[in-house]
Formats: structure tokens, C-alpha cells, sequence
């Protein structure tokens, strides 16, 4: 059995690490992964190497570090040497994945028009949808708001119930995330496919 860590931005991402198990079961690699509560360490600094010095001190050993930063404005290959650094910082003898959604991870999120109605309660709704193609999601300048626009929309409610739906924003964002069909249209997304592939080739070489 192969311990994974999943490291994430916050809490609200932890429900990748579903993609995790799913993902390792289809390579026939047996794991555990650990997703920390990032609100409950206790973190000198909101840094990658703060959070992996906060891990490291609990004791715990892993045979494979996943670490998710959002691209947000930079590019892929400066998140990846910025985990690198702090990997190598900290944690110098762990194998290691990075996980970087463009621009954050709202942006896997918002292409299963019928997993979207589903989840906002309403999936035979008919109303049109704002989805944008695999290449606008990628390119958006807000995900997290294009999500929630889609979400509300689709619930198709009004008045306090609509105000309910929407302040249980973050738990719905859970659903979606934990959901999301990985042959689905966010396969056609490239930090998606490169998510997908890395962690692949990182565990059929431990397993």
C-alpha cells in the first residue's frame, strides 16, 4: 500500500484527492492519500514549503507528494519550479506531482452541462446555460464566478430560496469536484490531461 500526500491550496480542494484513488485504481497501484485540513496546521507562512515544514513535522512518511497551486496569472512552469523549490527545500527525498489547474481549479469545473444542472438540484432544467468551450475555460478570467453563475442559473430558483442555493456556493463546488467525469469534457482541458498523465507515470514507476 502506497502512501500519497495531497497538498492542497485549502480545504475546498481536497475532494481532488478522489481523482487521487480513482486514478491509482485504474494503474493497479494500492494507496492511501492524506489531504490535511491547510486550516488546521499550524503554518508559518500560507507558502508551499510553509505547509510541506508543517507536514514533515507531523512525523508522517510518504511515497508520492501531490502538490496543487492554482496557475492564477503565472504559467505552468514557473508553479512547477516554484514547487520544486520548495519540495527540494523541505521534503528533498520525496518523489513528487504537481497539480495546476489554469487558472484555478473552477476551470475543470464548469464543462458537464448536465452534471452542473444535477448538482444545482434541477436536471432536467431547460434554461441556457453560460458554458464555455474547453478553450474559454482555460482563458477565463474568473472560473470561481462562472461557476456560480452556472450553478445558480441552473437551479432555476428565485426569491429566498435562490439566496439559500447561493450562500451553500462551497458545497456544491464539492459536489461538482468530487463528480466530474474524467473522460468527460474536462479531458479536452491541457492542465487536466497534464494532472492526468503525471500522476500516472509517477505511479506505475513506484508500483
Amino acid at each position: 500500500m502506497r502512501r500519497l500526500l495531497f497538498l492542497g491550496e485549502g480545504t475546498s480542494d481536497e475532494a481532488i484527492a478522489v481523482h487521487v484513488e480513482r486514478i491509482a485504481d485504474e494503474c493497479g497501484v494500492p494507496v492511501v492519500v492524506t489531504a490535511p485540513d491547510i486550516g488546521r496546521l499550524r503554518l508559518e507562512g500560507r507558502s508551499i514549503a510553509a505547509k510541506l515544514e508543517a507536514v514533515r513535522k507531523m512525523g508522517a512518511k510518504y511515497d508520492l507528494l501531490l502538490v496543487h497551486r492554482d496557475a492564477d496569472r503565472s504559467s505552468r512552469a514557473d508553479r512547477i519550479a516554484e514547487i520544486r523549490v520548495a519540495v527540494e527545500k523541505v521534503m528533498p527525498d520525496h518523489q513528487w506531482v504537481p497539480v495546476i489547474p489554469v487558472r484555478m481549479t473552477e476551470a475543470w469545473l464548469v464543462l458537464d452541462e448536465q452534471l452542473l444542472r444535477e448538482v444545482a438540484g434541477n436536471p432536467t432544467g431547460r434554461i441556457a446555460l453560460p458554458i464555455p468551450t474547453p478553450r474559454q475555460a482555460e482563458r477565463m478570467a474568473d472560473p470561481k464566478a462562472r461557476l456560480k453563475e452556472i450553478l445558480v442559473t441552473a437551479s432555476e430558483l428565485s426569491g429566498r430560496k435562490r439566496k439559500i442555493f447561493q450562500n451553500s456556493y462551497p458545497y456544491h463546488r464539492r459536489l461538482v469536484l468530487e463528480r466530474i467525469a474524467p473522460a468527460g469534457g474536462v479531458m479536452q482541458l491541457e492542465s487536466w490531461r497534464d494532472f492526468d498523465r503525471d500522476l500516472r507515470e509517477a505511479l506505475v514507476t513506484m508500483g
